[in-house]
């Protein structure tokens, strides 16, 4: 089976467009923003929460997304975010996205846009991303060279029949993103309740001005160790699964890169362990973060990352309490640097921390790893599906399968 080729232009309804820039006092409120963050967690972006920020109704028509948009990675620290392409899928509200994205959006009449969405996260359309990339330190596409690349254009419906069979399998992920959200929802609202409401089970009183007999605010390091342990140069693996910043989103690990570790980044060095908690500490207020679920022994994570190790009080709680939005608040008012805002391990190790007695922690760690379990396995699940479609992909638009 061979396919036409055509200049990628030639199928844009609108020119391509490249983000908004908004300065500090324009976030917070108004209209849904695409970050660099959404675009790395998810294949289809719509209705996530998103930061904010305030856009007059001209910018929103020059600069909004809308279903069918293709969001395209304009610039990255590293390879696989230039380039990375994301399908705008169930625009629920008014949203933009930022200056470090391309916004591509196709002509319906010609083109179907999920089916292109899939053909640029196939081997071949990558291979064709990974032409244009340039830069060094910050590797990056440029709009000009996107809309040059030379891309195949089945006949409408074959693109219409390849689309809705893929995304069967991005239907059943996304389903499955909706309950991991939930159930880490429904533990966060247990935690306030508990923890900042103070109604925890036994105690119904709502003075939040008093801390109830045996609690304390200690500083993190007390109940807590900060990256307990690096790789050594005399304990080097042959191999290890190496978990970058980009690959961490919002509670959940999307990928582990296994390598050898001479060929490893340098700053793959964290060993971690069950329940331990790993933050970015670029950003924070981008929430990189993830609780690790039985992690092989052969897992090593960045140094962008803290590592929190839990020592007096379960992980499940240390999880939450440095989770929620008072501690993301914490960590962005200590970050420093204008370009990438950062935190150090020594503001976590300062951070403060409520310390509760030990019969409510254990407590709320019964009643809480049911649920974590649940989620887990919900997020292997999700990986297993992510495989067989990603192993599908190539075959259907190599030709090898025909629909």
């Amino acid at each position: 089976m061979s396919w036409a080729t055509v200049e990628f232009q030639s199928l844009f309804q609108v020119p391509s467009r490249n983000g908004i820039y908004k300065t500090k006092e324009h976030h917070g409120s108004g209209a849904k923003v695409v970050n660099m963050g959404e675009l790395f967690a998810y294949d289809r972006i719509g209705t996530q929460k998103m930061e904010r920020v305030q856009m007059t109704d001209q910018e929103l028509l020059i600069s909004g997304v809308t279903s069918g948009d293709l969001l395209f990675g304009r610039r990255s620290l590293v390879e696989e975010g230039a380039g990375r392409c994301a399908l705008a899928y169930d625009v629920d509200e008014p949203t933009t996205f930022e200056s470090s994205i391309i916004r591509v959006r196709l002509n319906a009449d010609i083109a179907d846009s999920a089916f292109y969405f899939y053909y640029f996260r196939s081997p071949q359309g990558r291979a064709l991303i990974r032409s244009i990339v340039s830069g060094a330190t910050v590797k990056g596409i440029r709009g000009s060279d996107l809309q040059r690349l030379q891309v195949v254009q089945p006949t409408l419906l074959v693109q219409l029949e390849i689309s809705r069979k893929i995304s069967c399998f991005d239907d059943l992920l996304e389903a499955n993103w909706k309950r991991i959200e939930l159930l880490e929802e429904s533990v966060k609202l247990i935690y306030q309740e508990w923890f900042v409401n103070r109604r925890y089970p036994g105690n119904f009183v709502t003075d939040s001005n008093n801390l109830p007999t045996g609690w304390t605010i200690c500083p993190l390091a007390k109940v807590a160790v900060v990256n307990r342990v690096s790789l050594s140069t005399r304990d080097r693996p042959n191999e290890i699964q190496y978990i970058d910043i980009a690959s961490v989103e919002r509670g959940v690990v999307l990928g582990s890169k296994k390598m050898s570790y001479s060929e490893a980044p340098g700053r793959a060095r964290r060993l971690v362990q069950h329940g331990d908690v790993i933050w970015s500490c670029v950003r924070p207020n981008r929430r990189s973060y993830a609780l690790l679920w039985e992690p092989e022994s052969d897992v090593v994570v960045s140094t962008g990352f803290a590592v929190l190790t839990a020592l007096n009080v379960p992980f499940s709680y240390l999880y939450f309490a440095t989770t929620s939005d008072e501690f993301v608040t914490y960590l962005t008012n200590r970050a420093t640097g204008a370009a990438y805002p950062a935190v150090s391990g020594k503001d976590f190790e300062e951070a403060p921390l409520l310390f509760p007695s030990a019969d409510v922690l254990q407590s709320f760690d019964e009643k809480c790893l049911p649920i974590l379990e649940l989620r887990r396995k919900l997020v292997l699940q999700n990986a297993h599906l992510t495989e067989a479609r990603d192993a599908l992909l190539p075959k259907i638009m190599s030709g090898e399968l025909v629909v």
